[in-house]
């Protein structure tokens, strides 16, 4: 029977007792009938009274009758109805049960949500501040070293310079010697590949002490992308941010995309350095990783109404509308199984909104992606958003 449904057998039996009076009535109007008849041929008033006591008696007994299957009737109508009553109120507690555990089942998903994507920040927070810590030791080890060798290295070239010049001075007298010392001189000149020194070995030192200088700036660098107090809020230079950023994974870029930058005139932003260095180095990556030979990566900053604007796009395969609809869902991507977690986008999306700011991503399969971050020049407590 269909929930709320009210129809019962009894009263078609009320509609059936109803029409046996009905008949009831039509035979004992047919006695009456007949009673008249027969006092008008018999006369006899006896006989009537009797006839109409019988009938009276029969119509007493039959009405008991009725009347008793009216009242069983009525109990069972009434018995019905209360049992039709309390399954409707069984189902209603039941449907009320079943949306009951339907929102602690909503809500017990989410929460686990919640958990993972803490749980994954977490993680990744971690990973930072293990970061922050081994590029402080590493730059503590290295640094002295390396400050020493820059140190030499430029004492070595002055000191180089001046023999160098000694030489020349030297060669300068050689035609005042005698013949045979003289041809010693020109071959020991010769062997030692004088001419060749002397072009090659200034490039050499400037090369090496133009290298101990990157060494020393990529540590600084690491150590500022990772600092251990990522939590800190400051007044930080985006420029400085994304040198230090595309410093840090240059080596991953350099053999797959040419960097084109467009940097505007930005004021300085309050936010947290690291942070802000990581959302940028997930994009980059990204990028990177989304071209699949040789390509172009461009990085453009300008100032967007009460924020800045950082854009990153790159001339990599696209993506189709259902991957942009999931592209900052946790653990979704589209990478080979190995190459990626599905978290640096989702990280991302949650430092930015940390900030008060916005992350959106343009893309049209085959021709790149353009991600766009925005982010408010004030720390804030309400959410801004680009004029």
């Amino acid at each position: 029977m269909p929930e709320g449904s009210t129809t019962v057998a009894v009263p078609d039996e009320c509609i059936v007792l109803r029409a046996e009076i009905t008949r009831l009535n039509k035979v004992v109007q047919s006695f009456m009938d007949r009673a008249e008849r027969s006092t008008v041929v018999c006369g006899s008033d006896f006989s009537l009274f009797q006839m109409a006591v019988t009938l009276e008696d029969q119509v007493r007994h039959r009405t008991r009758e009725l009347e008793d299957a009216l009242r069983d009737n009525k109990k069972i109508t009434h018995a019905l109805e209360r049992t039709q009553h309390q399954m409707k109120q069984e189902i209603e507690e039941r449907r009320r049960g079943l949306i009951e555990l339907e929102r602690e089942k909503e809500a017990q998903r989410h929460l686990i949500d919640e958990l993972a994507d803490a749980h994954m920040k977490l993680l990744q927070s971690e990973k930072l501040a293990s970061i922050g810590q081994l590029a402080a030791g590493v730059a503590h080890e290295i640094n002295n070293p390396i400050g020493f060798v820059n140190s030499n290295l430029g004492t070595l070239k002055t000191w180089m310079n001046s023999l160098l010049e000694f030489v020349a001075l030297m060669e300068s007298t050689l035609a005042s010697l005698d013949p045979g010392t003289r041809a010693r001189v020109d071959k020991a000149r010769r062997d030692a590949d004088i001419d060749y020194l002397r072009e090659d070995i200034g490039a050499l030192i400037d090369e090496s002490i133009e290298g101990t200088t990157r060494v020393r700036r990529i540590v600084q660098d690491l150590r500022d992308f990772s600092r251990a107090g990522s939590e800190e809020w400051g007044l930080v230079d985006l420029h400085a941010g994304l040198e230090a950023t595309l410093n840090v994974v240059r080596n991953e870029m350099k053999y797959k995309a040419d960097i084109v930058k467009d940097y505007g005139d930005l004021p300085l932003v309050e936010c947290m350095p690291s942070q802000i260095n990581q959302v940028l180095m997930n994009l980059l990556v990204n990028a990177t990783q989304a071209i699949p030979e040789r390509g172009t990566i461009a990085i453009r900053t300008r100032r967007d109404g009460d924020g800045v604007a950082v854009v990153i796009a790159d001339t990599g395969t696209g993506m189709s509308a259902d991957v942009l609809a999931k592209i900052f869902a946790p653990f979704f991507t589209t990478k080979p199984v190995g190459q990626g977690t599905g978290l640096g986008l989702s990280v991302s999306y949650g430092i930015v909104e940390k900030h008060r700011g916005k992350i959106s991503v343009e893309s049209t399969p085959g021709e790149g992606a353009c991600f766009i971050v925005w982010l408010p020049l004030e720390r804030c407590s309400e959410t801004v958003g680009p004029a």
